[in-house]
């Protein structure tokens, strides 16, 4: 099929491009309307620049420029960043935020020690656009797709709020469910002294290592950036997934947590991964508790690196933690596998999501795969 209709356009001939203001540390507070660098949200003013959000490309800093954004709602925009207002009868935004998503933008980064892109280079950036009706369709696709899974974080957000809130009432606070189904520390529970300070009666104190078995992940014998066929298992590092294996090691639920490097994000698994050589790997019948008792550890007091953070198995092991009865861990547990399995299933569908649109991105952009459209349908069926 021939895109004869698909025009070829600089973006100055579709947008006006302006850089944001300058603001000084000293004009924001921790309340008020967001103000947006591009990179994140730096603080708060007590009015607002945009109603809507922008369209932004960052332009200035480390590590993002050339990243396309969209500011918060009733916000202000840095001169970190310059500011994309498209002509609506030229140019769908939603297109355009799609279209810049997809195109190489950080190849007009000029600078060597802060790269930047400045306006008069952006404005000469190619873009090759489709008909309107055809570009609010492409964007219709893909930001549906971006809403599903933006809605699926939003919910996993809130399970994690709910596990992590009971876990505070429960074994903070001491709140859990008495004999008679009431809070126990403020329906007058008895409480005794404990090298941990007043706990509940009948609660112990003890080692980490009394709930959880520790071993240390290994390095894998190859790797790639990319899953496919041969590479499907995700290699996990220090923080996050640092590519793909053809092997896995773990296959069993498992929590992920730093030994080299990046320390205090703790990692959730349930399927078949490599853990990499520098992550520690605990496994526990409390997953739950432990999830939550390893988010609140001091990992920069347990560091004996001095060129680089480390931590040990046995730091883990011997960190000192209460012990509450099986029964009252039991009952948490439960409430927290039924919420982390909802999150697990968000998060499934997410990444599958997440494929789908990425794979789909740069054949709409490129035409290779075409939105059929009401008219067309039409004229077809005459």
């Amino acid at each position: 099929m021939v895109f004869d209709k698909w025009n070829e356009c600089s973006l100055g001939e579709l947008a006006n491009l302006k850089y944001g203001k300058t603001i000084r540390k000293k004009e924001l507070s921790d309340d008020g309307y967001p103000v947006f660098s591009g990179y994140a949200i730096v603080g708060y003013l007590p009015t607002f620049d945009y109603e809507e959000p922008q369209l932004i490309i960052v332009c200035r800093g480390v590590g993002g420029t050339g990243d396309i954004k969209l500011s918060p709602a009733k916000s202000s925009i840095t001169n970190l960043s310059i500011i994309i207002d498209s002509d609506p009868s030229k140019i769908d935004k939603s297109f355009l935020y799609w279209y810049l998503k997809h195109a190489d933008t950080h190849s007009l980064r000029t600078g060597s020690a802060q790269p930047q892109i400045v306006i008069k280079d952006l404005e000469k950036f190619k873009i090759k656009i489709p008909p309107m009706s055809e570009q609010k369709a492409i964007a219709h696709i893909l930001s549906t797709l971006d809403e599903k899974i933006e809605t699926n974080n939003q919910i996993n957000e809130k399970l994690e709020e709910m596990a992590q809130a009971l876990f505070k009432h429960w074994f903070v606070d001491f709140e859990f469910p008495n004999e008679n189904g009431k809070p126990y520390k403020s329906s007058g529970g008895e409480m005794v002294e404990s090298e941990l300070g007043m706990i509940p009666k009948g609660w112990g104190v003890g080692k980490l290592g009394d709930i959880i078995s520790i071993s240390s992940g290994k390095r894998p014998k190859e790797k790639q950036a990319d899953s496919s066929e041969k590479y499907p298992f995700p290699i996990v590092g220090a923080s996050s997934i640092m590519g793909y294996t053809s092997d896995f090691n773990y296959n069993e639920p498992v929590l992920i947590i730093g030994r080299v490097g990046t320390h205090g994000i703790i990692q959730r698994f349930t399927n078949k991964v490599w853990a990499s050589d520098n992550t520690l790997v605990i496994k526990s019948k409390y997953y739950g508790f432990t999830y939550n008792i390893l988010k609140s550890i001091d990992y920069k007091s347990l560091n004996r690196g001095s060129t680089q953070p480390l931590i040990t198995q046995k730091d883990i092991k011997n960190t000192t933690v209460l012990i509450p009865p099986s029964n009252v861990v039991n009952s948490y547990e439960d409430f927290y596998s039924s919420l982390f399995e909802k999150y697990r299933t968000n998060k499934v569908e997410s990444d599958l999501l997440t494929k789908i649109r990425d794979s789909i991105l740069p054949k709409l952009m490129s035409g290779e795969i075409r939105v059929p459209l009401d008219d067309e349908v039409l004229s077809e069926k005459n």
